[in-house]
């Protein structure tokens, strides 16, 4: 168990007082420095407070200068590790030439890239893929909201410049919200002061925040529901997090574009290295030897300014999924991954924008690397696909909230396909863009379960009932249709994933499960016990359709098959 608050970050008053906005101001409007050369070597390499730092704290010899005999120094590479929260500040060093690389979210990326329009110099080339978050940060929301669509219009508290801009966009967006029309709280640190999201959520007028994993579970009495005590807010609760959302937030290096073009041996042999501190903080964190102790130790000074803060420096990497080669390969080079940069770096930059952080976006190249010549130090460069849910787990957990009427309080996002008399069969030609709806939300909701509920007709069971039939043909009747709807859906659901197939990508059966519901919950609603009679043929069809269900179950641990 994570633990509540990050000793050397986090102080949480009591009483908060009043937290003031930060009036958004793009950063085109900001007073930057102006573009100025790179300065000689030794570079700063800028770090943040984050779990995949730590590899680049292994790769500099477990301290802020590099050190002999470490990765960096055996690969030719001298940097000062920077770390730096606060990214405008880094923008103003990569523009004033104080170091050529910088480091964040695509989001910030994004940032970077529209302070640089106008001056290809300085477009931002990014060439490595950190992580993704995988648990690290959250979505905390007051009783009253219940799914994301429920945030449509509502206040939100986020940190300004901060790391959850496209979280928010995309979580917003993909509930059918109109960004413009939500009320934003812009608070001037991530954590650990009164102007800080968390704070920020115990304003009356406040519905929900967007902060980091220890501040969630703070507020929300340890990941349930608060309760009210010690630092957290009565009704409040994680409605969704980056254990769910795990294809969102990614973070990246990125380097100016003019010392690119002069020095692509040197980004080359940093990623390469890179590639290899992942694959051996790997290695270690599965030993927990001394030498991954002496890490921690390290990391702990250097992220966290508190030597000892072991447990949380430990949390910081749980929360971080380490991309390595391989996931460098399916982000950068495989053109068919419904979360690749392309995809992210459009999204982020219409996130920021519509945010107001940017006026328009600006370029952000990807770096052209040999990733054949990079893999030559690496002991492995595939990883096995294989299923991430245990499937029986999933059937048993969906199964029991079906019974206890609970699926839909831990549903984040749900839609409908509606179908024909009598269709058996859903093809592209028929239903592209919903799949393709639901193949990019699986991609991005990766630790989230889709339900696939088939609905059907009462109609024949409706005209059995007036003409006075059996009790048993009357339960034979419905539960043919209950047979029919879980057909259906299944129909739906293999349709869906060779639909992904086509598309080249790989879909998880695993992370779908089919429900038949029969006529048990029809959308004409019921009356008494049994389903009420549809007056038009509107309403007959509307009963014939397929849910898809977003929903989130990473408190069910043993949903996820072990690793």
């Amino acid at each position: 168990m994570k633990k509540l608050i990050i000793s050397a970050l986090l102080f949480c008053p009591l009483f908060a007082n009043a937290v003031s906005s930060i009036k958004v101001e793009p950063i085109e409007n900001r007073a930057l420095p102006s573009v100025q050369n790179v300065r000689s070597a030794p570079h700063d390499l800028p770090i943040i407070t984050w779990g995949g730092d730590i590899a680049t704290v292994l790769a500099n010899g477990n301290q802020s200068a590099t050190q002999a005999n470490s990765l960096f120094k055996d690969a030719g590479l001298s940097f000062r590790l920077k770390r730096e929260d606060v990214f405008e500040e880094q923008i103003r060093r990569y523009l004033s030439g104080e170091t050529p690389y910088i480091r964040g979210t695509m989001s910030m990326i994004n940032m970077a890239a529209a302070a640089a329009k106008g001056n290809d110099s300085v477009t931002p080339v990014v060439f490595y893929q950190l992580t993704w978050s995988n648990g690290g940060d959250a979505l905390v929301v007051k009783e009253h909201i219940k799914t994301a669509s429920d945030l449509c219009g509502k206040t939100i508290a986020m940190n300004y410049d901060g790391p959850h801009l496209n979280y928010a966009n995309k979580v917003l967006t993909d509930a059918g919200c109109d960004i413009a029309k939500n009320t934003f709280v812009w608070t001037k640190d991530l954590t650990g002061t009164d102007e800080s999201p968390s704070e920020a959520l115990r304003e009356a007028s406040v519905d929900a925040a967007f902060v980091i994993i220890p501040d969630a579970l703070a507020l929300t009495s340890g990941g349930n529901v608060g309760n009210g005590s010690e630092d957290s807010i009565r009704g409040a609760k994680i409605l969704m997090s980056t254990k769910t959302a795990n294809r969102v937030i990614s973070d990246v290096y990125a380097v100016r574009n003019d010392y690119y073009q002069r020095n692509k041996q040197e980004v080359e042999t940093l990623a390469a290295t890179l590639f290899k501190a992942q694959e051996m903080l790997q290695a270690l964190a599965s030993q927990k030897g001394q030498d991954y102790q002496a890490l921690i130790g390290a990391s702990a000074g250097i992220l966290l300014d508190a030597p000892d803060a072991i447990a949380d420096t430990e949390g910081l990497l749980l929360d971080a999924e380490i991309s390595g080669f391989s996931g460098n390969m399916q982000y950068f080079q495989n053109a068919n991954n419904f979360r690749n940069f392309e995809q992210v770096v459009l999204e982020s930059a219409a996130g920021v924008q519509a945010l107001g952080i940017i006026q328009s976006p600006g370029k952000v190249l990807k770096a052209e690397l040999n990733y054949a010549l990079l893999s030559g130090a690496l002991s492995n460069t595939q990883v096995a696909e294989k299923p991430r849910f245990d499937a029986t787990t999933v059937a048993r957990v969906v199964e029991r909230r079906q019974k206890q009427n609970t699926l839909s309080d831990d549903t984040i996002f749900e839609f409908e396909v509606y179908f024909k008399p009598n269709q058996k069969v859903f093809n592209e030609s028929l239903y592209e863009e919903q799949f393709q709806r639901v193949l990019e939300l699986a991609a991005t909701y990766g630790g989230a379960v889709i339900t696939v509920e088939g609905h059907s007709d009462p109609m024949a069971y409706l005209r059995k009932k007036k003409d006075g039939s059996s009790a048993f043909i009357l339960n034979n009747t419905k539960q043919s249709a209950k047979n029919l709807s879980f057909t259906r859906a299944q129909t739906v659901r293999d349709a869906i994933i060779g639909y992904g197939g086509q598309k080249g990508g790989v879909m998880d059966a695993s992370q779908f499960a089919v429900i038949g519901h029969g006529i048990a919950n029809p959308n004409t609603g019921l009356c008494g016990v049994d389903p009420c009679a549809p007056k038009t043929e509107q309403e007959w069809l509307s009963n014939m359709r397929v849910v898809f269900r977003i929903i989130q179950v990473e408190a069910e641990e043993s949903v996820f098959a072990p690793l």
